[in-house]
């Protein structure tokens, strides 16, 4: 196996990046359909992918998608109620899953208003065991065809954030995570799973994102500052969609 290097393409603004993503999830769905009877891709949170999943309800892309091959599942949460404004689900399902014909037995939103997270954490990695037929706990993680990440301003992705425990997690899929920058715990899921689908996308948009998207992409290797490089998908492909302010302080891609 070898890490593949990433593939960095640049568009003029976030709604071109939005409609970018949304041509890779119809390709990744239809092919993931036609080779395997289904879809199985992880959302990511965050302001940025809003846009995406709005236009996925749409022309084209709603006519190009079987939807009831779809398996939904997410990279992390925050401790709140799916009905929060704050939850990672819940801005999902207003802006894309309550407007699609998903079967609801194949959306796997992660139960993060139970009392214990370790608990809620360990029943979505039997989750994840059942739906991909893996034995939990197995060395050999489950294979998304399709991963959506963001990049946050301090480089994070999903809930790994710089200097926390998850990110020296090498067996569990999914873990709940003290976020002293937050001062809070959130759930995620780990580099184990994360780096073994076939296809991770991050999405980056905005003047906020040139100066860690560059350390990612270009700077001296730091993954406990800068949680986002340790994404490297050792058989699968690693995809930045990028606007312009984004990009900015890009010397090499």
């Amino acid at each position: 196996m070898t890490l593949r290097v990433p593939e960095v393409r640049r568009f003029a603004d976030k709604e071109a990046v939005s409609r970018a993503a949304a041509d890779e999830f119809a390709r990744a769905a239809r092919a993931a359909t036609a080779a395997r009877g289904r879809f199985t891709v992880a959302l990511s949170g965050g302001s940025t992918p809003k846009r995406l999943y709005e236009l996925l309800t749409g022309a084209p892309w709603r006519d190009v998608v079987d939807w009831g091959a779809v398996e939904i599942f997410f990279g992390d949460e925050r401790r709140v109620p799916p009905d929060d404004p704050d939850s990672n689900y819940h801005m999902a399902n207003q802006a894309m899953l309550e407007a699609l014909p998903i079967p609801a037995s194949r959306i796997h939103r992660m139960e993060t208003e139970r009392p214990n997270l370790d608990v809620a954490a360990l029943g979505y990695e039997a989750t994840l065991s059942r739906v991909f037929g893996v034995p939990a706990g197995s060395a050999t993680p489950p294979c998304f065809d399709l991963v959506f990440l963001g990049l946050g301003p301090d480089g994070h992705t999903a809930s790994l954030f710089p200097h926390t425990a998850a990110l020296r997690e090498t067996r569990r899929w999914c873990v709940p995570n003290w976020v002293p920058q937050k001062e809070t715990h959130r759930m995620t899921l780990t580099y184990p799973v994360l780096n073994h689908a076939a296809e991770v996308i991050f999405l980056v948009a905005g003047e906020d994102k040139a100066a860690p998207l560059a350390e990612v992409l270009e700077g001296a290797s730091d993954p406990e500052r800068l949680p986002s490089q340790r994404i490297r998908p050792v058989d699968g492909k690693l995809v930045f969609l990028i606007d312009s302010a984004a990009a900015a302080k890009l010397a090499r891609f």
